[in-house]
């Protein structure tokens, strides 16, 4: 899907999937987690790519990231250590973060809850309210220069799986801040 399908998509989302209770919505802020499956390698290397464009827009204190993982296999542990090298160098740092669970809160605390792929979307949605559904969405729907439908899983593979995780994160990344800012300023 090309970046202005997505973007138009989001507002519609976000339009209706946004309620005024909602914490994260009444400092005027979106709130975004990134969802893989062990939270060591796409979804922290998402959050880390996301962050610095936030930053790099100087849209810190308006748009919250955070990342998870849909199993429990790395809790408490850091990233895995082919991801941080491949993120050193494009100068993105992954050491402080750390493994954890998509917990039920996250449903309500999140605006939006970013899949790297079908398997994490559809066991996000089994997990999640019905109420909160409508805020799964899979990342790569936000990239305009890769038409994949899903950040590949590097794990088993080589270094090279690793740089493409964060050529897919950069370019899908660009998409949804793009998306954002247009929620930020509506």
């Amino acid at each position: 899907m090309s970046g202005g399908a997505g973007a138009a998509e989001l507002r519609f989302v976000l339009k209706f999937a946004l309620k005024p209770t909602d914490a994260w919505n009444l400092m005027n802020t979106i709130a975004v987690c990134f969802v893989c499956l062990g939270n060591i390698c796409r979804s922290p290397s998402a959050e880390a790519v996301m962050l610095h464009q936030v930053g790099r827009a100087r849209l810190s204190e308006k748009i919250v990231v955070d990342s998870a993982g849909t199993g429990d296999w790395h809790i408490g542990q850091p990233p895995d250590e082919r991801a941080q090298s491949a993120a050193r160098k494009r100068g993105y740092d992954l050491s402080l973060l750390r493994g954890r669970q998509i917990s039920r809160e996250d449903f309500a605390r999140f605006d939006l809850l970013i899949a790297m792929d079908d398997a994490n979307a559809a066991a996000l949605t089994e997990a999640c309210p019905a109420e909160y559904r409508d805020k799964i969405r899979l990342l790569m729907e936000f990239a305009t220069r890769d038409d994949s439908r899903v950040v590949v899983d590097p794990y088993f593979g080589g270094e090279e799986g690793f740089e493409r995780v964060l050529d897919q994160c950069e370019d899908a990344c660009e998409g949804l801040l793009r998306a954002l800012r247009t929620q930020l300023v509506a």
